[in-house]
C-alpha cells in the first residue's frame, strides 16, 4: 500500500499537512446543514436535541476510526477510490470514484446555487440574470484558478474562508453562553424523546456531520499521510461536535419556537443580537457554504486524476501541470461542468443522491478492513479491540440507509451504469 516516493507523488508535491487535511474536513462537515438541522432536531427531540449531536459525534467517530487506520496505510492520491480498488479489484475502485464524483459535483453545483440565493438576501439583484450568471462565473473560475496555481495557496484560502465561517458561529456562542445553564436544567426538567423520536432526529443530525471523506482523497499531497490523516481526521471531529452541541443548546434555550423556524440561526442571533446579529448569520451562511464549495474544488477534482492515473479515465484527466505540479486539467474540467450545471439548472433530484452514495462508500470501505489488514505495513495506525468497532461502524453506516429514497436509488443505478461504459472504453483505450 505504501509505494515509492516517485510513485506516491506521481508528480504533485507534498504540501499538507495535519492542519490541512483537518481544514479539509471541517469544512466538508460545516456547510449550510448547521444553519437549518437545529429546528428539526429541536422539533424531535426538544430540549434533548444537543445530546442528538453527541450521539451522532459518537456514531461518526466509530466510522471515522475505522477511515483512519485505513487512510494511514496510503500515500497516494485517491482516498475511498484507492482503498476499494485495493481490497475489490479496479472496476470497483472505479465505481466507487466515478459515484462519488458525480455526487460532489452535483452537490457542488446546488452549493453554488445557495451561495448565490444566500448573496440575493443581502444583494437582491445577485439572484437573477446576468449579474447571477457573472457571479458564479467569477466565483468558480477564481477557486479554479487558485487550485491550478498551487495546492497550497488553496488550502490558505481555505483557511481564511474558515475562519470567517467559524467566526459569526462563535460570536453567536459567546453572545448565548448565558443560555446554556438554562439548557442544562431543561434537560432534566423534561421529559426524554421516545427511542423513535431520538432516532429520527440523529438520521437528520447526522447529515451536518458528513463530508469529512473528501479529506482523504489528496494523500498523495501529504505530508506523513500515516501520521497526519488520523490527527487531522479527529481534531475536526472534535472541534465540530464541540461547536455543534453549544449552538443547539444555545438555540434551544434562547428561542422557544426553534422547532417551527425556517432559518433558525439567524432567528437565534436576532433574539441575541438583534437585526445586527441576524445580519451576521447571513453573512454566516454564505461564507460558509463558500467555504464548503472551495474545499470541494481541492478533492474533487482529483478523483478523477486518480483513476486516469489507474488507467479506469480518459489520461488527459491524469496529466500534471509542469510548472505547478497540479492536476490542472481535472480541476479545469470540474469547473467547467460545475459552472454549467449551476447556471442552467437545479440538480435536487440527483444531488439527493449524493447521501446515499457516502453511506455506500462508508460501508464499502469497512467491508475492506480485513484484505487491507492482511496487506498492511508497519507503521500506519491500528484500530483497539480487533474487530469490534468496525463491525459498529458497518452497522452504524448501514443504519443511515433507513432514509434513502427510492428515487435516489434509481439515480445511483444510472449513474454507475454511466460508469461502466466510461471505464470499458478507458480500458480499451489503455490497451490500445
Amino acid at each position: 500500500m505504501k509505494t515509492p516516493e516517485t510513485r506516491a507523488n506521481e508528480g504533485l508535491v507534498r504540501q499538507l499537512g495535519a492542519t490541512g487535511i483537518a481544514l479539509l474536513a471541517l469544512n466538508g462537515m460545516i456547510g449550510a446543514g448547521i444553519f437549518g438541522v437545529p429546528a428539526g432536531a429541536a422539533a424531535l427531540a426538544g430540549a434533548w436535541s444537543p445530546l442528538v449531536f453527541v450521539a451522532c459525534a459518537l456514531l461518526l467517530g466509530a466510522i471515522m476510526l475505522c477511515f483512519a487506520e485505513i487512510s494511514s496505510q496510503f500515500d497516494r492520491t485517491g482516498g475511498p477510490i484507492l482503498y476499494i480498488d485495493t481490497a475489490f479489484g479496479r472496476f470497483a475502485g472505479f465505481q466507487t470514484g466515478w459515484a462519488f464524483y458525480i455526487a460532489r459535483m452535483t452537490a457542488y453545483a446546488a452549493n453554488l446555487n445557495l451561495l448565490i440565493e444566500s448573496l440575493a438576501y443581502l444583494w437582491p439583484a445577485a439572484g437573477d440574470g446576468w449579474v447571477r450568471i457573472a457571479l458564479l462565473t467569477v466565483i468558480v473560475g477564481g477557486l479554479a484558478w487558485i487550485n491550478v496555481t498551487g495546492i497550497k495557496r488553496a488550502v490558505q484560502s481555505l483557511g481564511v474562508l474558515t475562519l470567517l465561517k467559524l467566526l459569526p458561529l462563535l460570536v453567536l456562542i459567546v453572545a448565548g453562553l448565558a443560555w446554556l445553564a438554562p439548557a442544562t436544567d431543561a434537560i432534566t426538567t423534561t421529559s426524554p424523546p421516545s427511542a423513535g423520536q431520538f432516532v429520527t432526529a440523529a438520521l437528520l443530525v447526522i447529515y451536518a456531520f458528513v463530508g469529512w471523506e473528501s479529506a482523504l482523497v489528496p494523500a498523495g499531497e501529504v505530508r506523513n499521510p500515516a501520521r497526519a490523516m488520523p490527527v487531522a481526521l479527529f481534531s475536526a471531529l472534535i472541534a465540530v461536535t464541540i461547536l455543534y452541541v453549544a449552538i443547539q443548546a444555545i438555540s434551544v434555550a434562547s428561542l422557544p419556537g426553534l422547532a417551527g423556524s425556517e432559518r433558525a440561526l439567524i432567528d437565534v442571533a436576532e433574539v441575541l443580537m438583534g437585526p445586527t446579529g441576524a445580519i451576521l448569520l447571513a453573512v454566516g451562511v454564505v461564507v460558509s457554504v463558500g467555504g464548503n464549495v472551495a474545499g470541494t474544488m481541492i478533492s474533487a477534482p482529483r478523483l478523477t486524476f486518480a483513476l486516469a492515473r489507474d488507467g479506469s479515465f480518459p489520461h488527459w484527466f491524469g496529466e500534471v501541470d509542469a510548472r505547478h505540479h497540479t492536476p490542472a486539467n481535472s480541476i479545469i474540467f470540474f469547473a467547467a461542468l460545475a459552472l454549467l450545471l449551476s447556471v442552467f439548472g437545479s440538480f435536487v433530484w440527483l444531488a439527493a443522491m449524493s447521501a446515499l452514495v457516502r453511506v455506500l462508500i462508508y460501508m464499502a470501505c469497512i467491508g475492506a478492513m480485513p484484505r487491507l489488514r492482511k496487506q498492511a505495513r508497519p507503521g500506519g495506525f491500528r484500530l483497539p479491540g480487533g474487530w469490534l468497532i468496525p463491525v459498529a461502524a458497518f452497522a452504524a453506516s448501514a443504519i443511515l440507509l433507513i432514509q434513502i429514497s427510492l428515487q435516489s436509488i434509481l439515480a445511483t443505478a444510472l449513474v454507475l451504469a454511466v460508469g461502466a461504459v466510461i471505464y470499458a472504453f478507458s480500458r480499451r483505450e489503455t490497451h490500445f
